[in-house]
């Protein structure tokens, strides 16, 4: 929901009107710009209305004579805290959850943030003590860019707002840094152009005017916030299962049709028929009925279509759904424009998501529930063999040691084989050398399976081996990238996303869990599989193959985009490029149209090799072509 611009002190109206601009695509439904009259500060905002849609919920927003907002993101527990500030004597003009902030913040300054559920960034200019306050959400879902520059303190929604404001657009000097770790920059401050800095998740600053510093603060740590959860596994299933089931509905709040990006995986379906579960009960306030749309992207003739299990979906709850075949060569055409959006590097093309929610907006749906964080918070990736660590340090457990390896063997048979690792033979040594009181021999087996322990030893104690590094790439690395990307898919064409499993209530819940509830049985994502018991099809639920979306990226180069890369790797805008290796990067390419075997992680490093040049013409050298002219 929307972009957001600020300025301290002032900036001249036109100028401030040309950088705000370049958030249009963030929000296509109007703006506001507001100066105080001491010219401190300049506020700007492009608005998505999604909550009251009349001009009560126009932002900037002013409170109590005092406070003005411009506020990114969406609070999905507003008529919550709403009724609580309603009974301490508040008194509210609009429908909106941007006055429930102020109003929040009036009674319990920064202290509110730990009562907001839900996603933002946001900036509040209190006049009385000619103060700014910035925000963030815990898990950084909506973007805080900054940057002081000639004694200008300048925030933004994205970098390219702040562009106007800097004597030159350029790279940073350790931009090689960044190319060689993408997953490893988000969040931090760094950023690829020099002078601009990212705000951190689950913070706040307050800005001095006099010294020209931001003094942040975190508010928010995961690990300080776990929980005692039920011993019995069922009773887990139980609890979690309530917990998902209100964050799906309170992210179905809306004055605008809602709908969702279906996979047919395991997570996007399992918000789609809890969405059908909660479209059942009568009367609940602000939730949208209108959330009867599945949009299914599509891969004919490729190994990255799932559109048969998104039917399967579709057919169990009795909905329709909108099929997106996404095309190359369209795609290709806009690339230039899509990566000017997008703003960051990143391992495949942004050009299926970009399509899929380009055509949910055309379809006339503005917000999407979908279903990220998921494969962190349960292992959906690759960092099962540290369950096994977990297992090995509960002695006298083989039970659980073996269902590990069960899990793992039916999680990824090509991983295994890749790694020679021999299951039957160790499951039958544990099993036969367990007999014999040998317990130490498992912690010995299970290290020279890995060849080492994870870095991070200490945490291993309560929290264990598995939720360590799932909280790593929860956290640090892997979902706050993805966060990111899919926060610039959907705007881009004016569509918010919404996520149930990043609802801090679950976060908390899931990362309190043992690593047994989450793989089980032979099954990883044991506990989200078994609370959709009933509400969706066993034939997904229970389902072992992962695909994940992206980009069908050997058969795009080997055929729709061959004509448009080798002009490209033949120009001499490319042989001159100083951000990547050309001759390398053309055979990369090479390799992969010449040999008909050519696998997919060939094409994603190919791509990821020659992302940076795309990158610099779209975002460096072009960003001008692409920003909107103001009209005032």
């Amino acid at each position: 929901m929307c972009g957001i611009l600020g300025t301290l002190p002032k900036t001249e109206e036109h100028q401030f009107k040309l950088a705000l601009d370049r958030l249009e695509h963030r929000g296509p439904d109007g703006y506001g710009i507001w100066a105080s009259d001491d010219d401190l500060v300049s506020l700007g905002h492009r608005r998505l209305a999604i909550l009251d849609l009349s001009e009560n919920g126009k932002q900037p927003m002013h409170y109590a004579d005092r406070y003005t907002i411009t506020f990114n993101g969406e609070i999905y527990n507003f008529l919550e805290v709403r009724k609580e500030l309603l009974l301490l004597g508040y008194q509210f003009q609009s429908d909106s959850d941007t006055e429930v902030i102020l109003a929040a913040y009036h009674q319990w300054q920064e202290k509110c943030l730990l009562k907001f559920n839900g996603m933002w960034a946001f900036a509040i200019w209190d006049k009385q003590q000619k103060k700014l306050f910035l925000s963030r959400d815990r898990f950084g879902v909506k973007p805080l860019f900054y940057a002081l520059i000639d004694n200008k303190f300048i925030f933004a929604s994205e970098m390219k707002a702040i562009f106007p404001f800097l004597a030159k657009v350029e790279v940073v000097a350790n931009f090689e840094d960044f190319k060689n770790d993408i997953f490893g920059y988000e969040q931090t401050e760094k950023c690829l152009i020099k002078g601009i800095r990212r705000f951190p998740a689950g913070s706040f600053a307050t800005f001095n005017m006099i010294s020209k510093e931001l003094n942040i603060t975190k508010f928010w740590d995961t690990k300080e916030h776990l929980q005692e959860v039920p011993t019995k596994y069922e009773e887990q299933v139980e609890q979690f299962k309530e917990i998902f089931i209100d964050a799906c509905k309170i992210r179905m709040r809306s004055d605008v049709p809602i709908g969702t990006a279906l996979s047919g995986g395991m997570d996007s379906s399992a918000i789609i028929c809890t969405m059908a579960q909660i479209g059942k009960a009568q009367q609940q306030e602000r939730v949208n009925k209108d959330w009867q749309h599945a949009f299914v992207a599509t891969f004919p003739n490729t190994f990255l279509d799932e559109s048969v299990y998104a039917k399967k979906v579709v057919e169990h709850i009795n909905i329709n759904a909108t099929y997106l075949p996404i095309d190359p060569v369209s795609g290709i055409d806009n690339l230039e424009k899509y990566l000017y959006y997008c703003e960051e590097l990143y391992i495949t093309s942004p050009i299926p998501m970009i399509e899929t929610y380009k055509a949910i907006r055309n379809n006339g749906v503005v917000v999407s529930i979908d279903g990220h964080g998921a494969d962190e918070l349960f292992s959906g990736y690759g960092h099962l063999p540290y369950a096994l660590l977990d297992a090995g340090h509960q002695l006298g457990k083989v039970k659980g040691v073996l269902s590990a390896m069960q899990a793992m063997q039916e999680f990824d048979t090509k991983q295994l084989t890749k790694q020679k690792y021999d299951w039957a033979w160790y499951k039958n040594y544990i099993e036969s050398n367990y007999g014999r009181g040998n317990k130490q021999f498992i912690i010995y087996l299970l290290r020279s399976l890995l060849g080492r322990l994870p870095k991070e030893q200490a945490n291993k104690g309560e929290f264990g081996f598995l939720n360590t590094q799932l909280y790593e790439i929860f956290h640090h690395t892997i979902l706050p990238t993805l966060l990111r990307n899919y926060d610039r898919y959907a705007m881009t064409s004016g569509v918010e996303i919404r996520m149930p499993f990043m609802d801090y209530r679950l976060v908390s819940f899931c990362f309190s869990l043992p690593w047994d509830s989450k793989l089980r049985n032979g099954f990883t994502k044991a506990i989200l599989r078994d609370s959709m018991q009933g509400i969706m099809p066993d034939e997904v639920r229970l389902r072992r193959t992962k695909i994940g979306f992206n980009t069908p990226i050997v058969d795009w180069i080997k055929g729709a985009w061959k004509p448009f890369l080798l002009d490209t790797i033949h120009s001499q805008d490319f042989k001159q490029s100083a951000l990547i290796n050309p001759s390398k990067v053309e055979k990369q390419m090479m390799d992969i149209i010449n040999n008909p075997n050519a696998q997919y992680v060939a094409g994603e490093q190919a791509w990821t090799a020659i992302m940076p040049y795309f990158w610099e013409k779209a975002v460096v050298k072009n960003h001008k072509k692409y920003a909107i002219s103001s009209k005032a």
